[in-house]
């Protein structure tokens, strides 16, 4: 016999053991609780959201605090905690110094509305003022990030009281609710994901014992994916065919690939491939034949020409690619698309296309699956040509088979393949719709998550690929992470990388012509202006810190490789308490228009405090040897590489190209030039270049004219120098930055030398433009 699944409660929202089985509710007590505690509102659980995103901490970890001699176990009363100890928990679980008072109580609250009401358990969850720490556990490792699998064995044994391997219906029943509870913050239609739950604990108790194994649970949920997708279901590879389940709300009528009727209700919910957009009800997935796009050739003799993979539907309105008419809709399954050209045409144009596809307008960045065949490599061939990281600390390789062999690449002839990373934690969810899109565009293979094993992995598939590009998606933190990782990886050729801005400052990819910022332009207008871009050779240049006393504790220093500048003083200074701040109250920093008032806030304060006044009397500096005249009432010192800082501020200033001898010497390249510039007349004509072996050095009198130049009522800062190297020295404790990731510095001596050059590519110049420089050209094909 399957489990039983009782009636619906009226305040948990999803069904709940059968009184037989002797739950009962207790009425008085529901009518008592307010309705506005029930559940969190959207933007709580947003709030709740990020700060999850920001810490380090699992559940499990802390929950260990709650018993023998941890720092939580006096507020442990049976299974449950009270409210302190409940706020101590998110403290320690978010890493957060203070959360609002009113968030841990509203969360608090709503697990009382619907956790440990069983009366016939003598604990004091069901009185008021305590929730039960097993269903706090269970609801934040169903939020947390990790397999769905270690999520299933998780809360099941959180459940199993006994330690017997075994739970009765009551027990995965309140499992569930805390799922149902996740599923209704995540904005799921619950009303379709309940007779799925409903089925699954039918089918769950295999051997009709009346109690459910581990085992029994790990299947049930592992064959149930609307389940897998609602914990998280990892975006990794697959064996080909398998598809990549994410639910979707659609705002048009949308119809089931497999029963091929409309999905209903008032947000059209249902699962949708990632990879080729097969499109189900959450009942028909178990039914979806595996015939998801294959990413690679089966063997080296079936690299054969590239045939279409149609799927049906999601069609209407488009034109169609042979005839050029209108796909009109029939109330039912439109038109197909080729999930690798993504050509759209009407059911009745497919004998009229080739068979063959040619992999359409992305050709030149598409590794169709003919490239990429298995090969017999021997073990010490595998592991020499591991990089970037220690092999323990990355998960299976994703290029490889089933079978364990070994994925290698033959492109196409006469392409450049794109090697694609994203961070999915750069601009909001800007990242993860990102990495979902060229994962769609591109083969799957081509497409990498930062977040899961780092770029090593894609180094190396890629290692031995000739003409292959690189496509950075995220802030300059992450550009610099990569061409630090390419640095290690000693490839035979270095590739050169784009960028596609996400997050705010993005200051390189404003230099590079990509933009300040992505705002959701169609990606393949970026990858045609990928196609059309020019190589850039970016100098890159080494930072040594070398503290006075060795011995003295401080901040680590962020990085060691100096891409777009490096400052000390009041910029840094402002910058510091914004990154203090920000890691202290992660909520208060979660929008733009905020980040850019808090900026202002601290400027603000600066001004008043001018804790970095009269700098020279602390710092010096030389440029190749030769000090650096500091006069003058400088608060702060910016050294540059490119011609951006702090979101698109130029603090060298424009420079008009100079006639004669002068112009020679400044576009003749770094050998011309001297190794070191300090006459103020001489730097009035420098211009400011990526590739010229030199840096850039600047002073800041304050916070108004860092202002001003921002706002541009001041064209720059007061230029100092421009030099191959710089030495400096410190007496006291002062605020630094690298690439905008600031830390506090004790006194020490800091050299900057030249490390290396990194081909960038630089984007196609528009082509056109207004008066203010914000019109886009028209879009390519």
């Amino acid at each position: 016999m399957g489990l039983l699944w009782g009636k619906r409660c009226q305040k948990c929202s999803v069904g709940c053991p059968p009184t037989s089985a002797g739950v009962k509710w207790n009425k008085e007590d529901a009518m008592s609780e307010s309705k506005e505690w029930a559940t969190l509102s959207p933007e709580e659980f947003t709030q709740l959201q990020k700060y999850i995103d920001y810490t380090n901490k699992k559940v499990q970890d802390v929950l260990q605090e709650f018993y023998g001699e941890g720092a939580l176990s006096r507020h442990l009363q049976g299974d449950s905690i009270d409210f302190e100890g409940f706020k101590l928990f998110l403290k320690t679980y978010l890493e957060a110094e203070e959360i609002s008072d009113e968030l841990c109580r509203h969360l608090f609250m709503s697990f009382q509305t619907t956790a440990g009401q069983d009366k016939t358990e003598p604990t004091a969850q069901s009185a008021p003022g305590f929730v039960c720490v097993n269903d706090v556990s269970c609801y934040f490792s169903l939020l947390e990030g990790g397999r769905p699998e270690d999520k299933l064995e998780f809360t099941f044994k959180l459940y199993d009281k006994d330690g017997n391997g075994l739970l009765d219906s009551s027990e995965v029943d309140r499992i569930i609710t805390q799922m149902m509870r996740v599923a209704e913050y995540l904005e799921w239609d619950v009303t379709e994901l309940k007779p799925i739950l409903q089925e699954m604990m039918r089918e769950i108790d295999y051997d009709g014992s009346g109690t459910v194994s581990l085992s029994e649970w790990l299947r049930g949920g592992a064959t149930t994916v609307p389940l897998l997708v609602l914990l998280g279901l990892e975006a990794t590879m697959k064996d080909d065919g398998q598809h990549l389940w994410r639910l979707k709300h659609f705002n048009r009528p949308v119809y089931c690939n497999v029963c091929e009727t409309l999905l209903l209700g008032l947000r059209k919910q249902g699962l949708r491939c990632t990879f080729c957009k097969f499109t189900v009800h959450e009942r028909c997935a178990r039914k979806a034949p595996p015939s998801c796009i294959s990413t690679y050739a089966k063997s080296r003799r079936d690299t054969s020409a590239q045939a279409h993979v149609w799927v049906r539907g999601g069609c209407d309105g488009n034109k169609c690619d042979r005839c050029q008419k209108k796909i009109k809709s029939f109330q039912s399954l439109t038109g197909i698309t080729c999930a690798w050209c993504h050509q759209t045409i009407h059911d009745e144009c497919l004998p009229f296309m080739s068979p063959t596809c040619d992999c359409g307008i992305l050709r030149d960045h598409i590794l169709p699956p003919s490239a990429i065949y298995p090969v017999v490599l021997e073990r010490q061939n595998s592991q020499k040509n591991g990089v970037c990281g220690t092999p323990s600390e990355e998960p299976a390789q994703p290029f490889t088979t089933p079978e364990g062999q070994a994925l290698r690449i033959i492109p196409v002839p006469d392409t450049h393949p794109l090697l694609v990373f994203v961070n999915p934690k750069s601009g909001g969810k800007q990242g993860e719709r990102v990495l979902r899109k060229f994962q769609y565009l591109l083969n799957p293979r081509q497409v990498y998550n930062l977040l899961k094993g780092g770029p090593g992995q894609g180094l190396n598939f890629f290692r031995d690929v000739p003409d292959f590009r690189i496509l950075v998606c995220g802030g300059d933190g992450t550009v610099g992470w990569i061409l630090d990782a390419i640095d290690k990886a000693n490839l035979p050729t270095r590739p050169p990388v784009a960028v596609l801005p996400l997050g705010t400052g993005n200051d390189l990819a404003r230099c590079l012509r990509w933009g300040g910022g992505y705002d959701g332009e169609n990606l393949v207008k970026i990858l045609k202006d990928i196609e059309a871009s020019n190589i850039l050779q970016m100098d890159r240049w080494s930072v040594q810190v070398m503290p006075d006393n060795p011995e003295e504790k401080g901040d680590p220093v962020p990085y060691e490789i100096i891409n777009n500048y490096f400052s000390i003083g009041v910029d840094a200074s402002i910058a510091h308490r914004f990154h203090v701040m920000r890691e202290k109250y992660p909520e208060k920093f979660n929008s733009r228009m905020k980040n850019k008032l808090w900026y202002f806030e601290f400027a603000t304060s600066e001004t008043i405090f001018a804790t970095c006044k009269k700098l020279k009397e602390c710092v010096s500096v030389e440029c190749c040897g030769q000090p650096l005249d500091l006069s003058g009432a400088l608060s702060g010192v910016a050294i540059l590489n490119i011609p951006s800082m702090h979101g698109g501020s130029n603090l060298w200033g424009e420079t008009k190209r100079p006639l004669g001898e002068a112009a020679a010497r400044s576009t003749a390249g770094g050998a011309a030039q001297p190794q070191v510039i300090t006459d103020a007349e001489t730097l009035k004509n420098c211009v400011q270049d990526l590739s010229d072996l030199r840096m850039e050095v600047v002073g800041l009198e304050g916070v108004i004219e860092m202002g001003q130049i921002y706002t541009g009522l001041k064209s720059a800062g007061k230029r100092l120098a421009k030099c191959s190297e710089i030495m400096l020295r410190t007496d006291k404790h002062l605020p630094m930055q690298i690439d905008g990731e600031p830390w506090m510095q004790a006194p020490c001596t800091i050299k900057i030398t030249h490390k290396n050059q990194a081909p960038m590519l630089i984007a196609p110049p528009p082509r056109s433009s207004s008066f203010f420089g914000l019109k886009k050209g028209p879009q390519e094909p």
